[in-house]
């Protein structure tokens, strides 16, 4: 059986045991027992990235938000993908994710919470959206194992309707929403459609440039310039 250490541990909203472990040289986080994310894997979550902003001019995209700090992966391709003048958002719900990203897990992805043009939010993705004064360019999302509740059962209205249109609501004309999902979901493909976006899925690799290893899907939706 291989070896786990136990680093840290938390509670989420609903009550249920987050853990940070080392296991076999990696740090993997656990909901329920169940795998989160690991520092093994990041391939689909760069991915995330290149997808939301290849089509931007270099260094077009002025605010970005990032929904799920994850293992700070995701937020490092973004950096890496913008100019000095852009500011990206990142919306992470639970506190101790933020901590550990801080601590044991800032190594892995270059201790992106320390670029200056991060701002770290702890809030709800919606509950943000609807307070937010400004749009955004992009908005990368990878709260979740795709488009339903795992983490969080709150996070459920994020992929309803209501949801939707909010994120809709908050891109710029333009503007690019992608969202990270363990599993293809032609039935929220067509949720993304009825909320007025443009809709595009690809599969990525978890390994990145590794020909190997689980298949993800990343959902892009644009809202159109007019």
């Amino acid at each position: 059986m291989p070896s786990r250490t136990l680093i840290a541990e938390s509670l989420t909203p609903d009550g249920e045991r987050l853990s940070l472990t080392l296991e076999e040289g990696h740090h993997v986080v656990r909901v329920r027992g169940e795998l989160l994310m690991s520092s093994r894997l990041s391939g689909s979550e760069e991915a995330l990235a290149k997808l939301a902003l290849s089509g931007c001019a270099s260094g077009a995209a002025s605010r970005v938000l990032v929904g799920g700090l994850g293992i700070g992966f995701t937020l490092r391709a973004v950096l890496d993908e913008l100019g000095p003048s852009a500011r990206i958002d990142v919306l992470e719900l639970l506190e101790a994710v933020v901590d550990w990203n801080r601590g044991p897990l800032a190594t892995h992805a270059g201790h992106p919470l320390g670029d200056p043009r991060v701002a770290v939010i702890v809030d709800d993705v919606l509950a943000h959206l609807t307070a937010v004064e400004y749009g955004y360019d992009a908005i990368v999302l990878d709260v979740d194992n795709g488009p339903e509740a795992f983490t969080i059962k709150a996070n459920a209205r994020l992929y309803a309707p209501a949801g939707l249109a909010t994120l809709h609501a908050a891109l710029r004309p333009g503007g690019v929403m992608v969202l990270w999902s363990a599993f293809r979901s032609p039935d929220f493909e067509r949720r993304l459609r009825r909320a007025g976006f443009g809709v595009t899925t690809e599969t990525v690799r978890a390994r990145g440039a590794v020909r190997k290893g689980a298949r993800h899907t990343v959902f892009k939706a644009v809202r159109a310039h007019s």
